[in-house]
């Protein structure tokens, strides 16, 4: 049955129902994020017993939180962009196996110089897989949840990293620290042969890049069964020509493109700058300030949670109402209950709730802000257009962790580096009212 006449590529799509396909690439793209937060987030749990057993100063880490994330930086922008032109099943293949190989041979680091390598390495991975599981995840949404399932799908990275620091307790306390990364190294070289076999390529992606009917209408089938492969093709291809004459940067500057971009850029360089100096130097301030090793993890597991929740929230939220208001506002909220864990000093309830809440705004509205990013640009350019805004983010996100390190070594006390961070956070919300902004006029 033909698709009716001016019903676009995107329109089936749009109007499909919620469905096994759509949740099958939903959960599996979850689980790539869960595995990504694991490993990303691996490194500042285990920080402080390396630090013991090397007889390391905690300031020390400053340069190794950074190469991960310069790693991260180098998959979004290198990395992440080609799944514009080769697919992007291939490339979430293709980064899973780098971050779950270097994330393996992590644990069989004994200095500086091999942790250095390994983690720049495994940060390759990282960086290519979360634009594409982002891009991927949107393609196959309906519009009316298409917010709801990129958050939910994404909410896999903070919950990874809250999992990887409950069992990171546990593990380093019966195996010691090199047993969290081969736990976070051998899960998503399992999970290889299983996206392999039932992640499907981005049919819109295919129908772009001319691929044949039959693997076309495959997947079509599943997403509507009246729909024609044919039509579906052509369509997309129309849609797409505007935006088909190449792959770079400069695609997100034309066509009115040019204020929205820069605009999410300086979103994601503040809050991610934010994000990463929390999640990162968090478990080291609070020892520092006198926590156990067990509650300073326990509270940055927190906050991760806190950003699961707040990303099924606010997902919703978007949803239903301004994507620009709903995240402005949670990012300057934000600012406020960083101020209370600042302030917290020891008190571990005030502790965990400015640390939820911290992670409710922080992780959840950085979660709602990719599937912002991604609803923005085409198909052509949607991998690439989310791979810039986070390789720019990451830029943030290194810059959060070495000034860190440079504030630790000059003897600022705990609460006063937290308490930095408030001014990246309102700047952030700033970027995105002024977003809102720009896409009303």
């Amino acid at each position: 049955m033909a698709v009716p006449g001016g019903v676009t590529g995107n329109a089936i799509v749009d109007r499909a129902r919620f469905g096994p396909l759509q949740f099958g690439v939903t959960a599996l793209c979850a689980v790539i994020a869960m595995l990504d937060g694991f490993d990303t987030q691996a490194i500042a749990y285990v920080a402080p017993r390396i630090a013991e057993v090397w007889g390391l100063k905690p300031a020390a880490f400053g340069p190794i939180f950074a190469v991960g994330l310069l790693g991260l930086t180098v998959g979004a922008f290198v990395l992440s962009p080609l799944a514009d032109r080769f697919g992007r099943k291939t490339i979430i293949l293709i980064s899973t196996a780098i971050f779950g190989l270097f994330g393996l041979l992590t644990a069989t680091a004994s200095g500086m110089d091999g942790l250095l390598t390994y983690r720049f390495l495994t940060g390759i991975g990282l960086g290519a897989a979360m634009p594409n599981i982002i891009a991927l995840t949107s393609e196959y949404a309906p519009a009316r949840l298409r917010a709801t399932l990129v958050t939910v799908m994404f909410c896999g990275f903070p919950l990874g990293s809250t999992l990887g620091g409950l069992f990171s307790t546990w593990l380093i306390a019966r195996f010691d620290w090199p047993s969290v990364f081969v736990v976070g190294g051998v899960l998503p070289l399992l999970l290889l042969p299983v996206l392999a076999l039932k992640l499907p390529e981005s049919v819109r992606f295919l129908a772009a890049r001319g691929a044949s009917e039959d693997r076309i209408g495959a997947i079509v089938w599943r997403i509507d069964p009246d729909a024609s492969a044919a039509e579906f093709a052509r369509a997309t291809r129309d849609e797409q020509a505007s935006a088909a004459e190449g792959f770079s940067v400069y695609q997100l500057f034309t066509e009115g493109r040019a204020p929205v971009t820069a605009l999410l850029w300086v979103a994601f360089f503040m809050n991610l700058l934010v994000m990463y100096f929390l999640v990162n130097w968090l478990p080291t301030l609070l020892k520092g300030a006198g926590l156990p090793l067990s509650m300073a993890i326990l509270s940055t597991a927190t906050l991760n949670l806190g950003g699961v929740v707040g990303a099924i929230v606010l997902g919703r939220l978007i949803d239903a109402f301004s994507p620009y208001l709903v995240l402005g506002g949670a990012y300057a909220a934000s600012a406020v209950f960083i101020a209370v864990i600042a302030l917290g000093d020891t008190d571990l309830k005030l502790l965990l709730v400015g640390a939820a809440l911290a992670g409710f705004g922080v992780v959840g509205a950085q979660i709602g802000c990719n599937a912002l990013a991604a609803s923005v640009y085409p198909t052509a350019i949607r991998a690439t257009g989310v791979g810039w805004s986070l390789g720019v983010g990451r830029i943030g996100a290194i810059a959060g962790p070495l000034a860190g390190g440079m504030m630790l070594a000059a003897h600022w006390t705990p609460t006063a580096i937290i308490m930095t961070c408030v001014g990246p956070a309102i700047v952030a919300a700033l970027a995105i009212f002024a977003l809102g902004a720009v896409r009303r006029a």
